[in-house]
């Protein structure tokens, strides 16, 4: 592979010289605060957008709740799912990180000793981003922007190739969308279950005055349009 990268002929590793060589460019304490986004930043990050939609779904109350709901546990899930999917795939392709054997890379990050074909932070982000747009599309959005920009800081810190990246957005995408359906078969009756008890009631709607309870979703617009236009929680 380094002769391939050597000759021009391997795009995957002309990308990751071209990406990583932007860090030897910038100023120190711009590689410091893209090794932190890169490494913890964007997926704290991703778990608060997720947090942030709960209390949007909570706060609007309705008929679909629990559903609304039983959605957004699905994303962190799928997250953990896919990464455990990955862990029989990096024993099987044991692709050595490239800073291995490639030289002349910035690596931002020390003590990565593990493979590095899929990259579990792209596959963790993408997860829940996927997850989350099925969920709700506006922060379904924002958590997709969230993953790609968490694909780029891996290979700008020198611990990822491209294609590990890409891997890593195939894996959670499928994860989050072809376990979709079966992870709410099972979730929207517990949830439902849940919200049918005193306390559980809280982590699935507020507490409203009467005649305050509203029917519409996260994204939804108000007045008699809101039904028919938009349905972005599962039911």
């Amino acid at each position: 592979m380094a002769g391939l990268a050597e000759s021009g002929s391997n795009p995957d590793v002309d990308l990751l010289y071209d990406i990583n060589g932007l860090a030897k460019d910038a100023p120190h304490w711009f590689d410091r605060v893209m090794e932190y986004v890169g490494e913890y930043g964007l997926l704290l990050a991703m778990v608060l957008l997720v947090v942030w939609c709960w209390w949007s779904v909570r706060r609007r109350g309705g008929e679909h709740a629990a559903s609304s709901v039983a959605a957004l546990v699905w994303a962190p899930l799928a997250a953990g799912l896919a990464v455990l999917v990955n862990v029989p795939i990096r024993g099987f392709v044991r692709r050595p990180r490239p800073f291995l054997d490639h030289q002349g890379l910035d690596v931002l990050v020390s003590g990565k000793t593990d493979f590095s074909f899929v990259s579990d932070h792209a596959t963790i982000t993408m997860a829940m981003g996927v997850a989350l747009f099925v969920a709700n599309r506006r922060f379904g959005l924002v958590g997709i922007g969230l993953a790609l920009l968490e694909g780029f800081c891996r290979v700008y810190m020198g611990v990822h190739y491209p294609t590990d990246v890409v891997g890593g957005f195939a894996l959670g995408t499928a994860v989050a969308l072809l376990l979709s359906p079966l992870a709410m078969l099972l979730l929207t009756p517990l949830l439902r279950a849940v919200d049918g008890t005193a306390w559980g009631s809280r982590l699935i709607r507020a507490r409203r005055g009467p005649g305050r309870e509203e029917t519409v979703v996260p994204g939804a617009r108000t007045g008699g349009r809101a039904r028919s236009e938009e349905r972005d929680l599962a039911a």
